[in-house]
């Protein structure tokens, strides 16, 4: 028991293998919830976790820490659309100050950027979309409390981008585990490739945007 406790306190939260080792699939149940649904958890690596989830449940990448793909899938979605959920219902309770309380740089910035998608695209594209940009899906879903957006309409579309995100990674980790073999001796290049490749619809949605703009002022000129 002492020995539990001890590798308990020894885990590397920022590190996804790591927290899969010491935690198992209850651990990405936890993980998503608090990324999602907890201000404190927006540091937590949820990307990374959801992939590297996908790739033990191969049985390729690590033969000591294999997963049961029905289960990660399981706690990934239920952990992921109910933290989305309480944030939300966070939000709408306490209001503003929520956000004002946070003393992180990055807390700050990902409500920034959470407001700017809201006001180009809408309550339903923002919602999705920030599911793929780390801290932004954090802060979105009491930020969206606050604001007041209607409860159907988050609910709606936090759940078509908690499903679209959550098995989205769990299965592409699982498709590469499973066709390629020692895969875990690419783990942190193939993990990097895919936190950079899950922010491609926001990158893409902002270079449409600009060009959009521009063409508006072309047109006005």
């Amino acid at each position: 028991m002492a020995t539990s406790a001890s590798a308990a306190l020894a885990v590397n939260l920022l590190d996804a293998h790591s927290l899969l080792a010491t935690f198992g699939v209850i651990g990405i149940g936890v993980v998503m919830f608090a990324e999602t649904g907890l201000l404190v958890g927006f540091f937590l690596p949820g990307d990374s976790l959801l992939f590297t989830a996908g790739l033990l449940c191969a049985g390729t990448a690590d033969k000591g820490a294999h997963l049961s793909l029905p289960g990660v899938l399981a706690a990934a979605v239920i952990g992921a659309l109910a933290g989305a959920q309480c944030g939300y219902l966070i939000g709408r309770s306490a209001g503003p100050a929520l956000l004002a309380r946070g003393r992180s740089r990055k807390l700050h910035e990902g409500a920034a950027r959470a407001e700017e998608l809201l006001g180009k695209y809408g309550h339903a594209k923002a919602i999705v979309l920030a599911r793929f940009v780390p801290v932004v899906r954090t802060v979105l879903n009491p930020l969206a409390g606050v604001l007041n957006i209607p409860a159907r309409v988050f609910t709606v579309w936090q759940v078509a981008g908690g499903l679209l995100w959550t098995v989205g990674l769990v299965l592409a980790g699982y498709a590469l585990g499973s066709s390629i073999p020692n895969v875990d001796t690419y783990l942190l290049p193939i993990v990097g490739l895919i936190v950079a490749i899950s922010l491609l619809p926001v990158a893409i949605e902002f270079l449409r945007s600009r060009r959009s703009g521009k063409h508006q002022n072309g047109t006005a000129q």
